[in-house]
């Protein structure tokens, strides 16, 4: 396909200043060459979708989410809800930026334009969040999630988010882990790999190996594989968590006994308590869900 018009659907909270001077910097290159560019800044929970699905119904080529993981989110939402799916370009910019990161996306205004020219894709998988307890579906590209420490990305005020960046999400974990005694959650987990009922603290369902930072959370996980990864963390004593964690960063926590890892096309959980689900950091429905794979769902350029 030839890309001419494109779409920019901007979070005006996330970077501020340095993602508008990039925005505008960006915008006088492709107009300079020939593309022509509409502009629209979102102000409330759904507008990303809103326009990204507008979007769809017009004549633009691409759509560029500017933004963090939850304006990916909601721009990716719009594009599946829409008959016509668009591709979509990310220029990452807020406090938390996974899938940008996972997938080496360009950060700066000449080497976003270069990508732009290139029209070179890849199809990548998207995550679906079928809620009993919600009418509507829910799409992930990066990570639904449950438990210990999952209801920090939407607890930190959008202000605080924008003046201190991801350290704002540390102090909110911080104030957290204070609060919480580890109380773990009691879940049936149904899936054709793995089968069980048992007490656990957290479950991540992954599509990409980052996410909240930390770059092999999900070690083996990959967007063009058709599956998703799923992450346990079971019951633990204080120095097992501790050492689960520990091994976070270079992804040996998976060898812990204590931690379930598997790749599936669907999984459904399910609890007698009330258990939020986190989606791409906010919030997204609760238990019980199921949580499937949607392969090669979403064209991307990179």
């Amino acid at each position: 396909m030839k890309i001419k018009n494109i779409k920019f659907i901007v979070n005006p909270s996330s970077g501020r200043q340095i993602m508008k001077r990039k925005i505008d910097v960006l915008s006088k290159m492709l107009l300079d060459n020939g593309y022509v560019v509409g502009k629209t800044f979102t102000e409330k929970k759904n507008d990303g979708m809103i326009e990204a699905i507008k979007a769809c119904n017009s004549n633009f080529d691409l759509i560029v989410a500017c933004g963090g993981d939850g304006t990916v989110n909601e721009v990716v939402k719009g594009i599946m809800e829409s008959d016509r799916k668009l591709p979509l370009a990310i220029l990452a910019s807020g406090t938390v930026n996974d899938f940008a990161r996972y997938l080496n996306l360009p950060n700066t205004a000449i080497d976003f334009y270069n990508m732009i020219r290139r029209e070179k894709m890849i199809e990548v998988d998207i995550g679906k969040v079928i809620s009993n307890n919600k009418s509507n579906q829910e799409y992930f590209v990066n990570v639904a999630a449950a438990g210990m420490l999952t209801n920090v990305a939407y607890q930190v005020q959008p202000d605080v988010k924008a003046i201190l960046g991801r350290m704002a999400y540390y102090f909110e974990g911080v104030k957290e882990l204070g609060k919480q005694n580890f109380d773990p959650i009691r879940v049936k987990i149904d899936s054709v790999e793995y089968v069980n009922e048992e007490e656990i603290l957290l479950f991540l369902v992954s599509n990409s190996s980052s996410i909240g930072g930390f770059k092999k959370l999900a070690p083996e996980a990959d967007v063009l594989d058709g599956l998703l990864d799923v992450v346990i963390i079971k019951k633990s004593a204080i120095t097992d968590l501790a050492n689960i964690f520990m091994n976070i960063l270079t992804g040996d926590h998976i060898n812990h006994s204590n931690v379930v890892y598997y790749k599936t096309k669907s999984v459904y959980i399910e609890s007698k308590r009330t258990v939020n689900i986190d989606i791409d950091g906010e919030y997204g429905g609760e238990l019980p869900a199921k949580f499937e794979v949607i392969p090669k769902a979403l064209k991307i350029l990179v």
